[in-house]
């Protein structure tokens, strides 16, 4: 999987790091069981901290997007294909939230509701052409 991150960018590396790979499984791109790189092999490619691959895999682990062992490293854990915990109501309330700050970022700006919604249906349907 490619990753590239913008080091002069607001947004945290670690976050860009963990936003490009939800992408990357939204868009199926990679798959359940996919061997990601390790911390170290991710933080030597971009010349950054591994503290900071590690936030990012953290992130990812406690989301339940992947999960890790001694042996096998980091791997994904979700298909959106067989979803496993779509129905859990913690896990909506979390998605819930991030979608109203996203939405609130741009309401803030002075982005009118209807501009909104017609961007959020393009990214939905985008990623449902994967």
């Amino acid at each position: 999987m490619l990753i590239t991150l913008d080091p002069t960018s607001d947004v945290p590396m670690y976050v860009q790091i963990r936003d490009q790979i939800i992408v990357a499984i939204a868009r199926r791109r990679l798959r359940a069981g996919e061997a990601l790189a390790s911390v170290r092999q991710l933080s030597a490619s971009f010349g950054i901290s591994p503290a900071t691959v590690v936030k990012a895999y953290d992130d990812l682990r406690a989301d339940g997007y992947l999960r890790t062992a001694a042996k096998s490293g980091s791997v994904i854990a979700v298909d959106p294909e067989t979803p496993a915990d779509i129905d859990d109501p913690a896990i909506e309330l979390r998605w819930r939230a991030d979608l109203e700050t996203v939405i609130a970022r741009a309401y803030a700006r002075g982005m009118p509701a209807d501009r909104i919604r017609r961007i959020v249906a393009e990214v939905l349907a985008d990623l449902e052409r994967n």
